[in-house]
């Protein structure tokens, strides 16, 4: 089954969950994680698929498969690296970022997640089981 890029059900849910966060929830709650954590758990399912449209649309990617285990382990690193790492540590964005592992693991488990869902979401229609999206009464 072709990747669905910018209409992938994960990103779209990625959509949504950031609106809600942002509009909803921060506004409405002090808890950390939503403040603090949640946009960075959907970072990965989120960036991926936008970032794999636009290498397809240049041409740099070959295939329109789902995202292959390099394609979230690299942004995840650089993502990781320069988010937590680089960007704290400069003079032009070090009051506005703050180095946290805890944001780190929280990228992580998204690309994880991220991963076990497309596996499983467009792997169903390679192996000939009722793919999720076809699957009814």
């Amino acid at each position: 089954m072709r990747f669905r890029y910018l209409r992938d059900p994960l990103f779209v849910a990625c959509v949504a969950v950031y609106l809600v966060n942002r509009f909803v929830l921060k506004p409405a709650w002090e808890v950390e994680f939503v403040h603090a954590h949640l946009n960075d758990l959907i970072c990965v399912p989120f960036w991926v698929p936008v970032m794999l449209w636009g290498e397809r649309r240049l041409g740099l990617r070959s295939h329109d498969g789902p995202p292959e285990p390099v394609e979230i382990i690299i942004p995840l690193v650089l993502w990781a690296w320069v988010f937590e790492v680089i960007l704290p540590r400069t003079a032009a964005f070090g009051r506005y970022c703050v180095a946290d592992h805890r944001d780190v693991l929280y990228y992580a488990a998204g690309a994880l997640g991220g991963a076990v869902f497309w596996r499983w979401w467009y792997g169903a229609a390679e192996t000939g089981t009722a793919a999720p999206e076809t699957a009814g009464p």
